[in-house]
């Protein structure tokens, strides 16, 4: 049996034996929140839903490319009588599932996107690829999706078992990794009507956090225009785009020095030309930028500066500024945080076998870093940094501006792995896959069941949020023209799907 098929896929009795039991549950937890707890735990529940995330990660879909993994959510809550709106916010790979009528109506946030050139064996603590160059799930948005998907269910379970008044929402997200859909989606107005929003990440750790994370972001396409010509024949006759494309990165590393030390600033060049003997006439390069909400768009504008330096230079015309994602920061709501704090704390850490501490441990070995094995203890909640120093985005800043909103970061990768790295693909398959998503669906679920049942908490988290939005009203950085770039990874993923038709696994066991 090779790497990739040593996995724990046994008979129920055996799943049974391995999963993690529940800790304790107080007297005082609800028949409400008893319920989904219960649900979510039962081996047949954790089967279901692990080879959901299993069949995810083999997907390993790019961006607004995601039609299998999106179809298998969607199939999975249909069947579980949800009602699913599809193609929405002018993405076909959006959707929109919905159980129940009437206030108060709480979200849950799914992303199902994958990375590119991330292609890794399952349980292989040493890189090896799949399919060589192919793309990865490495921020495990896999286990994501199988969670979210399981807590939406066990939540529209209690309510119709209980007959809990409310509105449960699932938005199926795209193309998070790039930071395109939720700006969109809320400028469709999909978030228009929710009291509040649970966002769920993936990860080593288990805990929320509250008050302003992570970077906005603005990632744009610079596409240049110039004249070709005989390279070696007569190279005076061109003008070279590709020219104005280094000119423009040659430009921005200098100003790197006169930024602030919380700045992000990256690109690749996505077209540079075909062939050295011809002085290219078209060449683009991406860039991504990161920084506060207050200073990203004059971050920006100082690059849009450079590049019409390199047009003049060279004497080619920036062309196109495409831009595909503009987003805030995260602006987590306190009492929201603190609400899923409690019930991650009543959930729990999973209990890992020796087999996944020794996997995690060789992991980590290869890593360089210390072998601690999985992780094995609840973390605390996580408070606003004093300083500002920058870091990773995610899309759904912008929602936290328009909803209260916080994050369950749950278990399931070994702590070391690194992110948008093979070590986190190769963690997020087979049973710790299955356990952390198992665990974070019970948090997300019981946090879902106490907004829908105790108006009080749900009052105080509104009062928090009407009050932050005062100082802090949402406007979306998106232009008004910028519309989802549903062609951007097309041919990239068209490319490896073939190769990875191969080693797709079966989500109905």
């Amino acid at each position: 049996m090779n790497t990739q098929t040593r996995v724990f896929h046994g008979s129920l009795a055996a799943l049974a034996v391995c999963l993690f039991l529940s800790p304790p549950l107080s007297a005082q937890v609800s028949p409400e929140k008893q319920a989904v707890l219960d649900w979510l735990g039962e081996p047949e529940t954790v089967a279901k839903f692990g080879r959901i995330s299993d069949a995810i990660w083999s997907y390993a879909e790019l961006g607004l490319q995601e039609h299998k993994s999106s179809a298998l959510l969607i199939r999975t809550l249909e069947q579980a009588g949800f009602t699913v709106e599809k193609g929405l916010a002018g993405m076909p790979t959006c959707f929109l599932a919905s159980y129940g009528a009437g206030r108060p109506v709480v979200g849950i946030l799914v992303e199902y996107d994958a990375l590119p050139m991330l292609s890794q064996q399952g349980r292989n603590p040493k890189q090896a690829p799949l399919v060589a160059g192919a793309p990865g799930h490495g921020c495990g948005h896999n286990l994501m999706a199988s969670a979210a998907t399981a807590a939406a269910i066990a939540v529209k379970r209690a309510m119709e078992q209980h007959q809990i008044p409310g509105t449960i929402k699932l938005f199926g997200s795209p193309a998070e990794e790039i930071g395109v859909s939720r700006p969109y989606m809320v400028r469709a107005g999909l978030f228009k009507d929710v009291d509040a929003v649970i966002n769920n990440h993936a990860g080593s750790g288990f805990a929320s956090a509250y008050g302003v994370a992570g970077t906005a972001m603005y990632s744009a396409v610079l596409t240049f225009q110039g004249k070709t010509a005989h390279a070696g024949g007569s190279p005076w006759a061109g003008r070279s785009a590709l020219d104005a494309v280094e000119i423009t990165n040659v430009a921005t590393n200098y100003l790197r020095e006169h930024l602030h030390y919380s700045t992000r600033m990256h690109y690749v060049i996505v077209d540079g030309g075909e062939a050295p003997n011809v002085v290219p006439d078209r060449a683009s390069v991406w860039y991504v930028v990161r920084s506060s909400d207050e200073n990203l768009l004059g971050l920006f504008e100082r690059v849009l500066n450079c590049a019409k330096g390199a047009a003049l230079a060279t004497n080619t015309e920036l062309a196109a500024v495409r831009v595909l994602a503009a987003l805030h920061q995260s602006h987590h709501n306190k009492l929201l945080a603190e609400l899923m704090q409690k019930n991650i704390g009543l959930v729990g850490m999973p209990e890992w076998t020796e087999e996944e501490h020794a996997f995690a441990k060789a992991l980590q070995k290869e890593l360089g870093a210390r072998q601690t094995g999985m992780p094995t203890k609840v973390g605390a909640i996580g408070k606003p940094a004093t300083v500002f120093t920058g870091g990773a985005s995610s899309d759904h800043g912008d929602v936290t501006l328009i909803a209260p909103t916080a994050t369950i970061r749950f278990p399931g990768i070994a702590s070391g792995a690194q992110g948008h790295h093979w070590s986190t693909v190769a963690s997020g398959f087979g049973s710790t896959a299955w356990k952390g998503a198992s665990a974070g669906a019970k948090a997300m679920a019981a946090s879902a069941i106490d907004l829908l049942t105790d108006p009080d908490a749900l009052a105080a988290i509104r009062k928090e949020f009407d009050e932050y939005s005062k100082t802090h009203p949402y406007k979306s950085f998106l232009p008004a023209d910028a519309q989802p770039p549903l062609d951007f990874y097309d041919k990239l993923m068209n490319q490896y799907r073939p190769a990875m038709e191969a080693f797709y696994r079966d989500a109905d066991g």
